[in-house]
């Protein structure tokens, strides 16, 4: 954003170490905490360091040179003041200039301010991964949500994201659904929502499995008869298992997801046998077969304690387990796209099962087997810290999830705009809802549990997402009111109010913001930035009269707001959570 000014300081700096034979190459410019006002410093510790003409200690030799360069510059267009403090070379920024840049760069930028043109190899990140045939619910939204945030948040950063599926399309719940389905349902067809009609028959099959005297043998020939590759089993396999996509599909667009790639369970579960195989000849694994499972004995083959353990890579009777298939799927990622990185959005209490097939995969030679990275999170509880199960009564649907938190938004929207037409009430209604749900699941570090509660969620003054989507369309109503209306030319330096001074410093943190929580891989990071930035508008907003001040006044707040309002809509979109006009 100020590249100008620091090519224009480069200069003189070039300039000054060439006369004492100084190495430029040891500078660097870095930020200087904001207090109030914005700086840039030098620190000269390494150019004092490189000096082989100094007779002092490097801090005070350091301290002399900073001394010796504030005295050679006269101060740079843009800046206020310098100054030489224990070694550094400090500049601080105009405020009115620095307002300007920053306001100016948003409103150029507009839906881009904050990210970066992608650039080099992809990152794959596999998230959502439910099994066919199951319902989803709450515990599951976390992880597609958390994910789809990430990727967001990995491309704005100047990534380039493959957003992967890997579903659980095959094992004994699926025949358990089948062998009911065909029993009890023959011929019949799913409604409208797919994924509650699936969960319930799922719930159903589970029962009789359990409860049901006779139905586990029937579950257990009809598998047989999969094992065979039935031809009519196969049929109603696929068949019911597009019934899934088409139900997840609806899931995914109400949240705003989309997938470029699905793997299957299905399509993995041969060449992970094979691979088993080829553990077994290359004396990595041990078959004990028939009696015993096949096994990788890490911490015996690496030298470690109770680090790796032994894990098991194919049971007894030949059948697959998560490690037979995920060792062919990492390959086939890598084949496929030659990844910079592949990230697991994978629950927190499957951290040894990756640190295992990762090690696996490094043992068999595997050069990328490094770059694949686990992003753990915890669960979702209900009040009253009951963990959620779709094999329970404890399970909150998404239908069940949206319908009351959207009936609870719209009771807010009703009585602030009740002359909204009622599709457009109920778009709005739905798109707080939706922030509702998905801001707590982001706001919280992913390895601490979330406790899904009503109340917070949908509280417009709390940490929450109604809280930071009012934020943008108290934003939205100024400028509604100024539409098609002459402005003066704002001066930025009357920007000069604690609440405008802050609110322009939360403003020009997005792009670092992005660029930490990328690193980091922690959307929280990037969560919280929004609620701090929407506290800012809030605080400037209160104090700061827009419509009312004098014209060139009027004119920076006006502008102030316009960029508030780009940061706060771009600050939402990569939470995966809309920012409406009107509430």
């Amino acid at each position: 954003m100020f590249e100008q000014e620091k090519a224009l300081l480069e200069g003189y700096l070039n300039k000054f170490c060439e006369e004492r034979s100084l190495p430029a190459d040891k500078l660097e410019w870095r930020s200087i905490p904001f207090s109030g006002e914005w700086g840039i410093a030098a620190p000269l510790f390494p150019l004092a360091a490189a000096d082989s003409t100094r007779t002092l200690p490097v801090p005070q030799h350091a301290q002399a040179l900073a001394e010796a360069l504030r005295d050679s510059l006269d101060l740079p267009v843009g800046f206020s003041r310098m100054e030489a403090v224990r070694g550094y070379l400090n500049l601080y920024y105009d405020s009115g200039h620095y307002s300007r840049k920053v306001i100016e760069n948003v409103l150029a930028s507009g839906s881009q301010y904050g990210c970066r043109e992608p650039e080099g190899r992809p990152v794959m990140v596999e998230y959502s991964n439910p099994n066919t045939h199951k319902p989803l619910h709450v515990g599951h939204l976390r992880n597609v949500i958390l994910g789809g945030s990430t990727c967001n948040i990995l491309e704005a950063s100047g990534q380039r994201v493959i957003r992967a599926n890997y579903l659980g399309d095959i094992g004994l719940h699926v025949i358990k659904w089948l062998c009911n389905y065909e029993k009890y349902h023959a011929g019949e067809q799913p409604g409208e929502d797919k994924t509650r009609w699936m969960g319930d028959l799922f719930t159903e099959a589970d029962r009789r499995f359990a409860f049901e005297e006779g139905f586990e043998a029937e579950v257990r020939a009809y598998f047989a008869r999969w094992d065979a590759r039935d031809p009519h089993i196969l049929a109603l396999w696929k068949e019911s298992r597009d019934w899934s996509l088409e139900g997840f599909q609806q899931v995914y667009a109400l949240l705003g997801e989309h997938f470029d790639r699905i793997y299957f369970e299905s399509e993995v579960e041969e060449p992970g046998k094979a691979a088993v195989e080829q553990l077994i000849k290359s004396g990595l694994a041990e078959d004990g077969r028939p009696d015993l499972p096949v096994v990788i004995n890490l911490d015996e083959i690496l030298g470690t304690r109770e680090e790796y353990r032994v894990v098991i890579i194919l049971r007894s009777d030949g059948t697959s387990l998560y490690a037979t298939k995920d060792i062919p799927l990492a390959v086939m990622k890598f084949n496929e796209y030659d990844l910079e990185k592949s990230i697991y959005v994978v629950d927190v209490r499957q951290t040894l099962h990756i640190k295992q097939f990762r090690k696996i995969l490094e043992l068999m030679g595997y050069p990328w087997a490094d770059r694949i990275h686990h992003l753990a999170y915890e669960i979702v509880n209900l009040p009253g810290n009951v963990t959620m199960s779709s094999r329970e009564g404890t399970v909150v649907l998404l239908d069940d999830l949206i319908r009351e938190a959207t009936r609870r938004a719209m009771d807010v929207v009703r009585e602030k705009n009740p002359e909204l037409e009622p599709a457009r009430m109920q778009a709005i209604a739905e798109a707080v809802a939706l922030g509702a749900i998905k801001y707590p699941m982001l706001s919280r570090e992913n390895t601490k549990m979330v406790t899904f509660d009503w109340e917070s969620a949908l509280d417009f003054n709390g940490q929450s997402a109604p809280y930071i989507q009012y934020a943008h369309v108290r934003a939205n109503s100024i400028l509604r009111k100024v539409e098609g209306q002459p402005e003066s030319a704002p001066d930025f330096d009357k920007l000069n109010h604690v609440s405008e001074v802050d609110l322009v410093e939360l403003i020009s943190r997005l792009p670092e913001e992005v660029q930490r929580a990328a690193k980091e891989l922690k959307p929280n990071l990037l969560a919280n930035y929004a609620y701090e930035l929407a506290k800012g508008f809030n605080a400037f907003y209160n104090q700061c009269p827009v419509l009312g001040a004098e014209p060139e006044l009027r004119a920076a707040r006006l502008a102030l707001v316009r960029a508030a309002r780009w940061c706060l809509g771009n600050t939402l979109r990569l939470l995966g959570i809309r920012a409406p006009e009107v509430m």
